[in-house]
């Protein structure tokens, strides 16, 4: 659906860590001006009203969802662009788990591929692996952890599609691979990793500015050997990602890392896979079975295999399990990622930046979602009564 060249999105609008009522004026795709306590006789004919106004939120960790899996399949990440701003997403990194060296190539044309695709933006790829710890590898292929080489590493710096990538400090080259990272402009990412305190903080100084799923897949917090989960909690470079289902981590970790790192160093992280938003059953990570019970997603040996979460949810119980205000809690789903990935004109609601928007109602469920100056999804009337 089309609107007119110029509307306003009208509601209580996300500014730097407050709700503010305002108006955002959207012109050619960019949000033009943002008005505070705007007259009606001052906007524009069309509007859009929302109880909240919230910069569309952003995923780095998406493995999947509705029903498929992020992979060589050029269709399924066009699924998901278009069934991702019904959970308020407008922006995500499709994410792969590690993978043998000759799907990578197949991944990066099925990427270019779904370029095309409408609905949420496709920002670039997250390669969670292959240089992990073989000790922390959660749900990923063993083989394909060991099998990782310095000619892999090579060839997936050189895609330039790729934005993200999760790996151990610890591993031989581990620190020059984060410094390589660095140099080509791609986030490092610190993650499944049986890194030593002091081991993580020596990935941080490389270059390494996130945590990935802080305590999932990493050495665990002992008082006397803090670990990468003590680590990532004290060292303020490090933004750590935070996957809020109450499964992953018991919502008291939430709390503690609320306190700890404060909503300017926590980016939500979904790490959906192909059943979120689906009923339980069996679906695929990474080409490997899970079963999911609508609660949790496994492999059949009982390993926890991405979550069933989405955003707005995610967004819901950390405002429910923590002490983060609700204005909070929407930063660290838009501007904390958008900072992360060095993005300045996503994640804000500021004169200049694109007019990617998500409209709450009181409860923060989805009501609508804008993607560049158009709405991509719109919640029914009937569905606003008693969800």
């Amino acid at each position: 659906e089309m609107r007119g060249e110029t509307f306003a999105v009208v509601g209580a609008l996300l500014l730097g860590n407050s709700l503010v009522p305002g108006a955002a004026i959207v012109r050619d795709g960019r949000i033009a001006e943002v008005l505070r306590d705007p007259r009606p006789e001052s906007l524009p004919s069309d509007v859009l009203k929302a109880e909240i106004v919230s910069p569309g939120l952003i995923d780095l960790q998406v493995n999947g969802g509705f029903g498929v899996d992020v992979g060589e399949d050029p269709e399924a990440l066009r699924q998901l662009a278009a069934h991702l701003p019904e959970t308020g997403v407008t922006a995500f990194l499709p994410t792969i788990i590690s993978s043998p060296a000759e799907h990578y190539p197949r991944v990066f044309a099925a990427f270019a591929a779904a370029q095309d695709a409408s609905g949420a933006r496709m920002l670039g790829l997250h390669l969670e692996g292959p240089f992990l710890a073989p000790a922390r590898k959660g749900a990923h292929p063993l083989a394909c952890i060991e099998a990782a080489s310095d000619d892999l590493f090579a060839t997936l710096i050189a895609e330039p599609s790729v934005r993200l990538m999760t790996l151990a400090p610890e591993r031989p080259g581990g620190l020059e691979r984060i410094r390589q990272l660095r140099e080509r402009g791609i986030l490092a990412s610190l993650g499944h990793t049986d890194a030593d305190l002091e081991t993580f903080v020596a990935g941080v100084d490389a270059g390494a500015a996130m945590a990935t799923h802080l305590y999932n897949a990493m050495s665990p917090f002992g008082h006397r050997a803090p670990g990468a989960i003590g680590a990532a909690l004290v060292d303020d470079r490090i933004t750590i990602g935070l996957i809020a289902d109450g499964v992953h981590s018991h919502p008291a970790s939430l709390q503690l890392a609320v306190r700890a790192k404060g909503p300017e160093r926590i980016a939500l992280v979904t790490d959906m896979m192909a059943a979120a938003g689906m009923p339980p059953g069996r679906y695929t990570l990474g080409g490997q079975e899970v079963i999911t019970d609508g609660v949790a997603a496994r492999l059949p040996n009982g390993t926890l295999a991405g979550a069933v979460l989405t955003m707005d949810a995610a967004i819901r119980n950390i405002i429910r399990w923590t002490e983060a205000t609700p204005a909070e809690a929407l930063r660290m789903a838009t501007e904390i990622p958008a900072r992360l990935l060095g993005m300045s004109d996503l994640g804000r609601i500021a004169a200049g930046a694109e007019a990617d928007l998500t409209l709450f109602d009181r409860e923060l469920r989805v009501v609508a979602t804008i993607v560049g100056g158009r709405v991509v999804y719109q919640r029914k009337e009937e569905e606003r009564g008693g969800r």
